[in-house]
């Protein structure tokens, strides 16, 4: 592989990276894509090794992904309706309003519910840590498998 495509596949696997932080972007597939990609270029030992490595890993993320939230979710009262401030700010504010539509959701649920202004930011804060757990997973696993890539190849 010469070096403009190697650094198409960076630029890919870097999206992907990204893409983990931002909401709606499948930044763990895209890595994923990126890795496979330069596999098949390569077609060698260790492109395989590291496509079957990173596949395994990845998987094994999303499955803990899935599981993290919901676990720590279920101690602090929260229900599925929150998540619909997470698409009203989506609507309102492309992109970007997703993140504070859901904390806001999360809050007006909370507040309704719970009935103070202590009690529901003390909620919003539970429901952030185990998102952002969530994210810090899918971040550190992604962050793995291009490192790998990297390692991989510069040895080769």
């Amino acid at each position: 592989m010469d070096l403009p495509q190697l650094l198409l596949v960076g630029l890919v696997l870097l999206l992907g990276v990204v893409g983990v932080l931002v909401p709606g972007v499948p930044g763990t597939w895209l890595v994923w894509a990126g890795v496979l990609s330069w596999a098949l270029h390569e077609q060698t030992a260790p492109g395989w090794a590291l496509l079957a490595g990173s596949t395994v890993l990845l998987l094994v993320v999303q499955v803990v992904k899935g599981r993290l939230p919901p676990r720590r979710l279920r101690g602090v009262g929260v229900t599925r309706r929150m998540g619909a401030g997470a698409l009203v700010g989506f609507v309102v504010v492309p992109l970007v309003g997703a993140v504070p539509g859901f904390v806001g959701g999360i809050y007006l649920c909370e507040r309704r519910r719970l009935g103070t202004h202590g009690e529901a930011v003390a909620s919003v804060r539970a429901v952030m840590r185990a998102v952002g757990t969530s994210v810090l997973v899918e971040l550190m696993a992604c962050l793995t498998v291009v490192a790998a890539w990297g390692v991989t190849v510069l040895l080769s």
